[in-house]
């Protein structure tokens, strides 16, 4: 019994999909990477203040999803970018996203850890270390606008640890 003809799926426009869901942003939006910052600042000093420590898989899934898809899977990013920034009209701002994408990085690995530390170890007071040092660099980054990720990504490329074709994106901004 037929139900009718099927569409079939086009693999070139199901690749595209996944490929634009599973890529980060270049340029990025500083003034929303700022709001996401601040925003991973009240999650995390909750987290401490009210030992909230089942929301460290939430802190943890956010920065995965912005390594990985920039704000497409991620409800900070979202937020951040869909709602909070153009509802208030905030100016935007572009700056290289290869930088902010190794700053995710290391805010994965941080909140990573102090995940690891709580749940597997049970070092209650050094995940909590590990999660006031990530929400300080986020205030780094959400109040005064200084992305200590980016700071040591610069510094990588000055040393050579990052590819020069890296390098040549990040100075490449022509619009």
């Amino acid at each position: 019994m037929s139900q009718g003809p099927v569409a079939e799926e086009n693999p070139i426009t199901s690749r595209t999909t996944l490929q634009e869901i599973f890529s980060f942003p270049h340029p990025v939006n500083e003034t929303a990477a700022r709001l996401v910052a601040g925003m991973v600042v009240l999650l995390s000093l909750t987290i401490i203040a009210i030992d909230a420590y089942w929301l460290l898989p939430v802190l943890t899934y956010g920065f995965l999803a912005r390594v990985l898809t920039g704000p497409s899977l991620s409800p900070m990013g979202l937020l951040a970018t869909k709602v909070i920034a153009p509802g208030l009209k905030l100016p935007v701002k572009l700056v290289p996203g290869p930088p902010k994408r190794f700053a995710q990085t290391i805010g994965l690995i941080f909140s990573g850890t102090a995940m690891v530390l709580y749940f597997a170890l049970d070092l209650g007071t050094a995940s909590s270390v590990v999660l006031g040092t990530l929400a300080a660099f986020a205030i780094l980054e959400s109040v005064f606008g200084i992305c200590a990720g980016c700071i040591v990504f610069g510094l990588l490329m000055r040393i050579g640890l990052i590819p020069e074709d890296v390098c040549e994106r990040c100075s490449n901004l022509s619009f």
